[in-house]
């Protein structure tokens, strides 16, 4: 697991001062990107050899918000490892207390948008 620590901004918020709703995905892209690179997986390079990662699904759970000034903590750990996924489980705490959280699955396609078998090499340094 991963944890990300994060200020909010004010480019954050909506006029309430509270986290705009749609803002907490970019928070879990960010620490998950993270929790690969600890990984030793770039992202970017394994785009360059015909490896993406998509998006597939999303459940996510908002409990309470995060305002204008917090400072948070973005978790990102796999909760299932697939022959073509993986599932994240995230969330975003305020202190010890669990703002949202979220349950994200990502496939493996090749560069003509199709199912790929997570290479070896991934699964093995997951």
């Amino acid at each position: 697991m991963i944890e990300v620590e994060k200020r909010i901004y004010y480019h954050d918020t909506d006029a309430g001062g509270v986290v705009y709703y749609a803002n907490y995905l970019k928070y879990f892209e960010e620490a998950r990107t993270e929790f690969l690179r600890g990984k030793g997986i770039d992202v970017r390079e394994l785009a360059k050899s015909g490896t993406l990662f998509v998006i597939r699904r999303v459940e996510i759970d908002y409990k309470s918000p995060a305002r204008y000034g917090n400072i948070i903590k973005v978790t990102a750990e796999i909760s299932k490892v697939k022959n073509v996924s993986l599932e994240f489980s995230q969330c975003v705490k305020r202190k010890d207390q669990i703002l949202v959280c979220a349950k994200i699955q990502l496939v493996c396609i090749n560069t003509s948008f199709q199912p790929k078998a997570l290479p070896a090499n991934i699964i093995q340094r997951l």
